[in-house]
């Protein structure tokens, strides 16, 4: 099977390079075994419950902890433009600001923080490869998260190489909104596993909760469904269980047939929890379904059994 059309992507001259959010070890949630995960900044799509917020811009952010500050001030004289007030409820001058980041250099107490930060593949790698002890030991290794890492197929590419050459295992999260060709290029040889996220079956409920068509998404799935079957590659199809949104029986049922047609019989479901809209306020950002009720809660275990078993009965098996 061939990889289907791709959605637009750069090619590798034209690829910048991507800001890092962070490399988290002693993951325990992100893969098997004790992992290092490594989130990419920037992502093609806007879901309005998106849990890392930060990760949707590709270019650095500023981030303010009201909770973090000590009012000291010192941030006030390092603003040449005068964008931090203590009126704004946010305290930062969002247009004012030009991100210089002069203000979290001198802040002492981290309140004013950075938001993504270039790390070049070799720093990434001998950073990671301190912990390649415990990969061995638990059956770990390295998650590619973010954000969206495909978004960056080329520094991608290269970094998953430069792990797979020290016999780490290697898993990539993807929203599943990339250019195939590339993918197939430049990142699938140096894969173990990839985590798939589907979110709306429907396209026009995708595009108005994760600002695109799921077109692509679907397509790519098929693409890698059918290495999976190949056993070219280990493929696991996730579906955030959000209230009132994906977490709907129609919604369940439909990627079930869609997973069933696929030859997929494997599915985790991932329970909702409401941490994310104070990520949401630190950086500025507008998000009006923020202030949706169901929005507001953590997912009722009920509701995770009851789409468990819409699954089971459509022949899935929910991890």
């Amino acid at each position: 099977m061939t990889a289907p059309p791709p959605h637009g992507g750069r090619n590798a001259s034209e690829e910048a390079a991507p800001l890092i959010l962070d490399v988290k070890g002693n993951s325990l949630d992100d893969g098997p075994g004790i992992r290092s995960v490594v989130f990419f900044k920037g992502c093609p799509l806007t879901c309005v419950w998106c849990h890392n917020p930060e990760s949707k811009k590709a270019a650095a952010e500023l981030a303010y902890d009201a909770g973090a500050c000590t009012g000291c001030e010192t941030c006030l004289t390092a603003c040449e433009k005068g964008a931090l007030d203590r009126n704004l409820p946010g305290y930062v001058d969002r247009q004012a600001c030009d991100r210089c980041f002069a203000c979290a250099a001198v802040c002492p107490s981290g309140a004013l923080e950075r938001v993504g930060r270039e790390r070049s593949v070799d720093e990434i790698t001998a950073s990671i490869l301190k912990d390649k002890p415990f990969f061995d030991t638990s059956g770990g290794g390295v998650t590619f998260s973010g954000g969206e890492p495909t978004l960056f197929p080329s520094f991608l590419g290269r970094l998953a190489e430069s792990i797979k050459r020290a016999e780490v295992h290697t898993l990539l999260e993807t929203c599943g909104f990339f250019d195939a060709n590339r993918l197939t290029e430049l990142v699938l040889p140096h894969l173990d596993t990839i985590y798939f996220d589907l979110k709306l079956f429907d396209r026009d409920a995708h595009r108005r909760f994760c600002g695109a068509s799921n077109d692509t998404i679907l397509n790519n799935f098929r693409f890698l469904a059918d290495m999976a079957h190949r056993g070219d590659i280990e493929l696991l199809p996730r579906i955030p269980l959000i209230p009132e949104i994906t977490a709907t029986e129609a919604n369940i049922a439909a990627w079930a047939e869609f997973l069933q047609s696929n030859r997929v019989t494997q599915v985790k479901l991932l329970a909702y929890n409401p941490l994310w809209p104070e990520k949401v306020t630190k950086i500025g950002a507008n998000n009006t379904d923020a202030d949706r009720a169901a929005l507001q809660c953590w997912m009722l275990q009920e509701v995770v059994t009851q789409m468990e078993a819409l699954c089971r009965r459509a022949g899935i098996e929910p991890l």
